[in-house]
């Protein structure tokens, strides 16, 4: 039957986000049960993207990555796909009619990722676009539901917000994106002598898209808000971690939140939900 197959699906996408986010697993957790499998449908997409173009360096990643690319514009078309993951987000995709733009831009944002870059500031924003502003904008079409009004107002204030987690996740990767694959995304640095003022001018602009999102995220309904909030406290507290240290740091390590400070700030974002004190 057609419906375990999908159930069979949705859960790999689930194990797939387990296996790889602490984080975003937590957040999703928060969230009403009935955004769970269409939330893990989106990362688990995401994600195998993702791994293509960062870590399948023994294989034909322009191969696998265009392989890939065809099998989701067909899952989509189709509405199945025998890859679980493809078909659990084709499932999210015609359920919540998300935007096939979204994902065109997604993916030719990882595509980027298969090919040396020198990012100046056009190309910097439009990889931030794709790989993160555009994600968030997926998730939003899920918790809308098809509201279009809703969807416009807060479509400002997630794009801040996938802008935010990602510049932080620049910052977090940067021994790895650097020294092990030879990326650099920030425009106009020098990697080799990251100062302490390039740090602070990169905080600075991480900090004004924190300030737009949280305004987005007191207009979620509650079904999502408990669960996008706790993503934007876990990244806060990396954010904040991160601004504590100096920059030669980062270059030598990838800046971690343990797990045991994350089970606290879940209670504590639970409380603030709960109670409105968001």
């Amino acid at each position: 039957m057609k419906h375990i197959f999908d159930d069979v699906s949705s859960k790999c996408s689930k194990l797939t986000t387990t296996s790889y986010s602490t984080s975003f697993s937590l957040g999703i957790k928060v969230l009403n049960k009935k955004l769970h499998r269409p939330i893990y449908g989106i990362y688990g997409f995401v994600r195998f993207a993702d791994e293509i173009v960062d870590t399948f360096h023994d294989y034909d990643k322009f191969k696998l990555f265009e392989e890939f690319k065809k099998d989701t514009y067909k899952a989509i078309e189709n509405k199945i796909s025998l890859n679980p993951i493809l078909n659990s987000f084709q499932h999210v995709v015609n359920t919540y009619k998300i935007d096939i733009k979204l994902i065109d831009t997604f993916l030719d944002s990882m595509e980027m990722d298969l090919h040396p870059q020198v990012y100046d500031a056009k190309k910097y924003d439009l990889y931030i676009l794709g790989s993160a502003e555009v994600v968030g904008l997926m998730c939003l079409q899920v918790f809308v539901n098809g509201d279009k009004d809703m969807y416009q107002d807060l479509k400002p204030y997630a794009m801040s917000l996938g802008s935010a987690f990602q510049k932080i996740n620049f910052l977090r990767d940067a021994n790895s994106d650097y020294l092990d694959l030879g990326r650099t995304y920030f425009p106009n640095i020098d990697m080799k002598n990251f100062s302490e003022n390039d740090k602070l001018k990169i905080e600075n602009d991480i900090e004004e898209d924190f300030k737009k999102a949280l305004i987005g995220i007191k207009k979620l309904k509650h079904s999502s808000r408990g669960g996008v909030y706790l993503a934007y406290i876990y990244y806060y507290n990396l954010f904040r971690k991160i601004k504590s240290l100096p920059s030669t740091r980062l270059l030598e390590e990838r800046i971690r939140v343990p797990n045991s400070d994350k089970f606290i700030l879940m209670c504590q974002s639970l409380v603030k939900n709960q109670l409105n004190w968001i």
